[in-house]
């Protein structure tokens, strides 16, 4: 099949340029200025619109195998394409853990069938994800894009140094959830003023940023690719500042909801619960530098789904986690490109060009790379609602929210997997 992206704004070499893309079958034939249509070719108009490399989120949870009634590879995959995603990394928190290569085949062959989109897993970096013994590291070197025991921290210094070497060894990346157990107790928000007027109980800060402090250091003493899960605090901040400044090895993330939302926009609502919680205003603020410093490399959604029920209990009773894929571009292009925060240029970059080059994922906008694209219409308002959402999961704090920057179409590998045909008001 042969399409012909035409008079749009299209995101090449890190500028916005009025081009036409040409693609036959899984590539990019030609990126140019008036291609001429011809009768093989299925017009697609990007007039008013830009073109930009399908994004990609290095941390989602597609909840199979094991959690079927939260999300699918199938929906949450869909959910990716709605938001302009082409390839996403899912986290092993399943049922089987990904910890060895029988049980992460179990995963890959649900990839295999189901997804839309381009779907790389991470293996667990312990068995279970319980922190007591190390997975089958090297044997799923060449299956996963990395490891991780997202929801959980490793809480054994020595386990984690093993990991770090092993890792370092093979090359790859780890990916870790910071956190100290014995710190964040059974708190389930930030631990600041909304948690001491409403009697609830605080995740301190100081749970994320000690195990990042110590995972740093282990860094530097392994050479492993160290990647930081969700950051969410200004010490975090400050402490992967440092890092990088000294030549270790550190990429950091954090999600759109950290940058738009602090504690004073709590509700008693499951749908502004995640791990780790919305923090304080000065920590928003030293997340939002750190992403235009470059200190914070990227944007992961933690795309979370629960069910309805597990979503209905308030901030204490509900679990933890919200959905993202379907609400991160027009959300943070809204919150932050339209109001001068950052250009349109550098929230491509976060959203594809850094986890691109970390993770050595994804494609470009290039003539002969494969045709991974999103277009998106950045001038028609319109209203977050989730009975829209292709997941499953429905909890997003933007319920309702006026944004900018709909996804209109999406192709994976030359396909066209996601197109919005509805004609605004």
């Amino acid at each position: 099949m042969k399409y012909l992206l035409k008079g749009g704004k299209v995101y090449k070499d890190n500028t916005f340029q009025g081009l036409d893309i040409l693609v036959e079958d899984d590539r990019i034939v030609s990126i140019s200025k008036e291609i001429i249509p011809d009768g093989d070719s299925y017009l697609i108009d990007c007039k008013d619109k830009i073109v930009i490399p399908g994004l990609i989120d290095v941390h989602v949870h597609l909840r199979e195998p094991g959690f079927l009634y939260k999300e699918t590879i199938r929906t949450g995959s869909m959910a990716g394409a709605h938001g302009g995603y082409t390839t996403i990394c899912p986290m092993p928190n399943l049922n089987p853990t990904p910890d060895s290569i029988p049980n992460l085949q179990v995963e890959l062959d649900a990839i295999e069938k189901d997804a839309v989109i381009h779907v790389l897993p991470f293996g667990t970096i312990t068995v279970g994800e319980k922190g007591e013994q190390l997975s089958d590291i090297r044997g799923m070197a060449d299956m996963v894009v990395g490891y991780s025991d997202d929801g959980h921290g490793v809480q054994s210094d020595d386990l984690m140094r093993q990991a770090m070497k092993e890792i370092a060894g093979l090359g790859k990346i780890l990916s870790a959830h910071c956190e100290v157990n014995s710190l964040s107790g059974d708190g389930y928000i930030h631990d600041g003023e909304y948690a001491r007027l409403h009697g609830h109980k605080g995740i301190s800060s100081e749970s994320e940023w000690a195990e990042i402090a110590r995972d740093v250091q282990l860094s530097k003493e392994t050479g492993c690719r160290f990647h930081v899960c969700h950051v969410s605090t200004k010490e975090s901040v400050d402490i992967i500042r440092k890092a990088k400044a000294q030549g270790i090895d550190v990429t950091a993330e954090t999600g759109p909801h950290y940058l738009v939302l602090s504690e004073k926009d709590l509700i008693d609502d499951g749908r502004f619960k995640m791990n780790p919680p919305l923090r304080g205003e000065d920590d928003k603020v030293a997340l939002i530098e750190a992403v235009l410093d470059g200190t914070i490399d990227m944007i992961a959604t933690d795309h979370a789904p629960h069910s309805k029920e597990e979503k209905s209990k308030g901030l204490k009773g509900s679990a933890m986690g919200i959905t993202g894929l379907e609400t991160s571009f027009p959300v943070l292009y809204t919150e932050l490109v339209r109001t001068g925060v950052m250009s349109l240029e550098h929230l491509i970059k976060i959203m594809h060009d850094n986890p691109a080059e970390r993770f050595g994922i994804g494609t470009c906008l290039r003539e002969g790379d494969r045709a991974d694209i999103a277009v998106f219409d950045l001038t028609t308002p319109f209203i977050i609602d989730p009975q829209t959402f292709h997941s499953k999961g429905k909890a997003t704090p933007f319920e309702g929210k006026e944004v900018y920057g709909k996804c209109k179409l999406t192709m994976a590998d030359g396909r066209i997997v996601w197109q919005d045909n509805t004609t605004e008001k």
